[in-house]
């Protein structure tokens, strides 16, 4: 998906939305065999000509069971770290979710969430700063969009989503929701 974050090559909302929800479940798929990829980015989920998608580089991938990373280490592309991955504690399946969240959030900005003028100011920024509304980048971006992200990228992973399932079913309902809105658009004309 790298080429695909930049404001001038944006993939159109509805087929952002069919690639989110298509990660998630493949992420489900791999927390429900005890996998965390933990390096969820752009640049390690493939857009297939057939419309799906692959997740790949389970290099850094952990099984859940095992012991965790030793403190201080710190696995991963940071603009994408879960704030739990940035501060060395127990990674679970809703790290995952967080960086799908910045996925998400830079696919239809063509922004990150976080940003800084370096390494600590970035993960300054993960750990104890709010996201800006996506909607400030495009105010054209529907509301429950925003509560979507809101959720995916909480500090706290009790407040996010409580498996990537959930997550892709509340993005498909809203797939679902803009096709729905658009057929009665296109009846009414």
């Amino acid at each position: 998906l790298d080429k695909f974050i930049t404001k001038r090559n944006l993939l159109p909302f509805r087929r952002v939305l069919d690639v989110i929800a298509k990660t998630a479940e493949a992420l489900d798929y791999a927390h429900k065999t005890n996998v965390i990829h933990r390096d969820i980015k752009p640049a390690n989920i493939m857009l297939i000509k057939d419309g799906n998608i692959k997740v790949t580089d389970f290099g850094i991938a952990k099984a859940i069971s095992s012991s965790r990373t030793k403190t201080g280490v710190i696995l991963g592309t940071p603009n994408y770290m879960s704030p739990e991955q940035i501060m060395g504690q127990k990674v679970d399946p809703r790290s995952d979710i967080f960086s799908l969240g910045v996925v998400f959030y830079q696919l239809i900005t063509g922004e990150l969430p976080f940003h800084g003028e370096n390494l600590s100011a970035l993960l300054y920024q993960i750990t104890q700063i709010k996201h800006p509304s996506p909607r400030s980048y495009n105010q054209k971006l529907p509301a429950v969009c925003e509560q979507i992200l809101d959720k995916a990228l909480a500090k706290d992973p009790n407040k996010r989503f409580k498996s990537a399932g959930e997550m892709a079913r509340v993005i498909k309902a809203l797939g679902q929701r803009i096709d729905q809105i658009r057929i009665e658009k296109s009846s009414i004309k």
